[in-house]
C-alpha cells in the first residue's frame, strides 16, 4: 500500500513537516517512483492483512532516503510513534528554530539554520557548509593576530568545473588561486567581537602594498560597504571574486561590488600569495582543490 496525499498525516507521525521534503515527495519524479513501486507491490503482496508502507523523503536532491516497510495492523500505533520520534529528531533539523539548545551552534555558523554536512575549522570550531553561492568548499583556516588571538575563521569555495583543468598539479593550483579569473567565494566568520574600524583597517592594511599605488580609491569604496556597526562573534562576511568584480556581502547582509582587477588580484594575494594572512587556510585550499 502506498501513501496517498490524504493518508500522509504529520500529526499521526508526530512530526513537524519539513517544507523541502513535502515538496519533493509530491514532485513528478517521486510520483513516477511511487506508481512504479505500487505496481510491483500489487503483484507480490499476499492477502494476509499486512500493511506495507513505503515512505521516501527526498532531502537535498535525493541524498537522504528513509524507508519504512512491513508495518503490521497489530503494531501500527506503536510503530508509527517510534518512527515519528526518530524522524522528528533527524529530519526537522533542516528547519530547526533558534533556541537556547542550538544558539551556541548557530552563533558559530554565522547563520540561522543548522548546516548539514558542514566542515569544522579546527582552531575555532566554526562550521563551514559544503556549498556557498553555488560553489564547493575546499578548505578553511584561522586568522591569528599577535601570535595567539584567533580573530576569525576563513573558508574558500571554488567552482569545480573551472578548477578541473588545474587540479592535477600543485603548482597549477597555486597559480590559479592567484588569478581572479577563477571564481571563488571567501567566507569570513568572526571568532570574537571586533570593531568595524579595526576590521576594515586590517583588510586595507593587507591590500594597500599589494595594489602598487593603483586603484587605491577602491579601498575607500570597500570601507563604505561596511556599516558602522561593530562585529560580534559569529558575524559573517562573504567576498565573491569573478575576474575584475568583487561582490561583497557585509555582516548585516547588505551587498555591494567593487570593479577593479587590481583590487581582486590583491585580495587573492592576501589569502593565497607567498605571505598569506592564514597559511593553514592556503594549504588546506590547495589540497582541497586537488581532491575535487
Amino acid at each position: 500500500m502506498i501513501f496517498s496525499r490524504s493518508a500522509v498525516s504529520y500529526q499521526h507521525l508526530h512530526v513537524r513537516p519539513c517544507p523541502l521534503a513535502h515538496k519533493l515527495w509530491w514532485s513528478p519524479f517521486a510520483k513516477v517512483a511511487r506508481q512504479s513501486h505500487s505496481v510491483t507491490r500489487a503483484k507480490t503482496t499476499s492477502s494476509s492483512g499486512q500493511k506495507s508502507h513505503l515512505v521516501t523523503f527526498l532531502l537535498a536532491a535525493g541524498v537522504a532516503t528513509l524507508t519504512v516497510d512491513s508495518i503490521k495492523n497489530s503494531s501500527t500505533t506503536s510503530s508509527s510513534t517510534t518512527f515519528g520520534n526518530n524522524f522528528h529528531r533527524r529530519v526537522t533539523q533542516c528547519a530547526a528554530p533558534y533556541d537556547k539548545k542550538n544558539s551556541a551552534i548557530l552563533a558559530k555558523t554565522g547563520g540561522d539554520v543548522v548546516m548539514l554536512g558542514a566542515t569544522k575549522e579546527k582552531a575555532t570550531g566554526i562550521l563551514f557548509p559544503n556549498l556557498c553561492n553555488a560553489m564547493t568548499f575546499v578548505g578553511c583556516g584561522v586568522r591569528v593576530k599577535y601570535g595567539f588571538v584567533k580573530v576569525y575563521a576563513v573558508g574558500t569555495y571554488m567552482d569545480p568545473i573551472a578548477m578541473a583543468a588545474v587540479k592535477s598539479s600543485k603548482a597549477l593550483v597555486e597559480k590559479a588561486l592567484l588569478d581572479p579569473s577563477y571564481p571563488r567565494t571567501i567566507r569570513i566568520v568572526m571568532n570574537r567581537s571586533l570593531s568595524i574600524d579595526k576590521y576594515t583597517a586590517a583588510i586595507v592594511e593587507a591590500l594597500t602594498p599589494r595594489m602598487n599605488g593603483q586603484d587605491l580609491e577602491k579601498l575607500e569604496e570597500f570601507k563604505a560597504m561596511n556599516p558602522k556597526v561593530d562585529l560580534i562573534e559569529g558575524a559573517e562576511m562573504e567576498m565573491t571574486i569573478r575576474g575584475h568584480i568583487m561582490l561583497y556581502k557585509n555582516a548585516l547582509g547588505g551587498v555591494g561590488q567593487i570593479d577593479s582587477r587590481v583590487f581582486c588580484e590583491a585580495l587573492c594575494d592576501v589569502y593565497y600569495g607567498k605571505d598569506p594572512v592564514s597559511p593553514g587556510h592556503k594549504e588546506e585550499v590547495i589540497h582541497g582543490v586537488m581532491k575535487m
